[in-house]
């Protein structure tokens, strides 16, 4: 609270984009290239605190499998064991903002109301909210090169992800690495 006090807003730099998009990437390349100190706050740690057994279970995260124009496409499905671990995650990343910390959200946004929530919890920060895109057969290449990501996620994401969202800045992930991405963001906010 000190920090704020003091009148040094922290920044919040929230990255948003289908899986594979490189978030992760270009966060920890943001992190090596900032003046400042900012933390990595990723999702999927938040999802890994998840118990096993709520994977699979109506009350956690289901993962499933459809077809889509004959490929894979999986389908993301919370109950509110998981709802309840995202809103605690927007609140935490709060608490760490509060406390004087900058911040680098790695997150899959589906629709308008994280983003809504982000704000309203974020109001005393300096909030920056990013779009990284690239072409779903990018995406997909990305996903299988991964060997971590289940084929499908992306194709389920592409459509979601950007929709009902307003960025600071666009960044098309599939023409640049995460250095020259985050040097993007590093220069578009002056960090």
């Amino acid at each position: 609270m000190r920090a704020i006090e003091a009148g040094l807003r922290p920044c919040v730099i929230i990255l948003n984009g289908v899986g594979s998009v490189g978030k992760s990437a270009t966060a920890r390349a943001l992190q090596g290239i900032t003046v400042r100190p900012f933390l990595h706050v990723a999702m999927d740690a938040f999802i890994d605190m998840l118990p096993e057994r709520m994977i699979g279970h109506p009350d956690g995260l289901i993962f499933e499998t459809i077809q889509d124009q004959g490929k894979p496409s999986i389908v993301i499905r919370t109950g509110p064991v998981m709802a309840r671990a995202m809103q605690g995650m927007r609140h935490a990343i709060a608490a760490m903002a509060a406390q004087g910390n900058n911040l680098i959200v790695d997150e899959v946004m589906i629709g308008g109301g994280p983003a809504q929530e982000y704000r309203r919890l974020l109001s005393m920060c300096d909030v920056r909210f990013v779009g990284l895109f690239a072409p779903l057969g990018v995406l997909e290449a990305r996903e299988r090169a991964r060997g971590d990501r289940a084929i499908g996620l992306a194709r389920w994401q592409y459509d979601r992800i950007h929709r009902d969202m307003t960025y600071d800045l666009e960044i098309d992930a599939a023409v640049a690495t995460p250095l020259e991405n985050a040097q993007r963001i590093r220069d578009a906010f002056a960090l």
